[in-house]
């Protein structure tokens, strides 16, 4: 079997595989499925975001009963005041170090908003070529996502751990409920592979 090939897509071929890459979210997460149209809405939202940067890992002619062509995303984007995310971070930063730790970290920051591999691909480095291809070459002077905080030594916190990501927020409640995040953050260009 080929192994999936890392390509950087502009916003037009993110919005063109925007199923296929729910699909692999909804793989990796296992999210209720009515909660799927909500996802791909946001995602579409950041595909119009200022500094929108994207991969797939993903191979072609793909044979039936496979996961399909889209192997793993990841995509981010300048993170700035007026989006959510950003918004809602900042304040919680605030509240724990003060404006000039918050500032710190999200003043110029790439926010990594998703990175994901299906779970039959996992394991293999993907993971971590999608994000250092992401990251390579950005001007911003932080890194910044989010991911479940449990259990503390998943494979993705694992991940962001080795090349430098440190945690920002532990036990996190984003508003609206749901499960807790850790956030974390690091300090640009990505340490390499510990």
């Amino acid at each position: 079997m080929r192994e999936p090939k890392l390509r950087e897509i502009d916003h037009r071929a993110f919005l063109r595989r925007l199923n296929p890459i729910v699909e692999v979210y909804a793989a990796a997460m296992r999210p209720p499925r009515d909660q799927l149209p909500g996802r791909h809405t946001i995602m579409q939202r950041h595909a119009s975001y200022p500094g929108f940067r994207a991969f797939v890992a993903e191979r072609r002619g793909a044979l039936p009963g496979l996961s399909g062509p889209v192997r793993g995303f990841v995509y981010g984007f300048h993170g700035g005041a007026g989006q959510w995310w950003h918004d809602v971070v900042y304040r919680a930063l605030v509240e724990k170090g003060g404006p000039e730790h918050a500032a710190a970290w999200m003043d110029d920051a790439f926010e990594v908003a998703e990175l994901h591999v299906h779970p039959d691909h996992q394991g293999q480095g993907l993971g971590r070529a999608l994000l250092n291809a992401l990251c390579e070459g950005r001007s911003e002077r932080t890194a910044v996502l989010s991911t479940l905080d449990s259990p503390p030594d998943s494979p993705a916190r694992n991940l962001y751990r080795s090349v430098g990501m440190i945690d920002l927020l532990t036990d996190f409640e984003f508003p609206g409920g749901g499960p807790r995040y850790a956030v974390m953050g690091g300090m640009l260009p990505l340490a390499a592979k510990r």
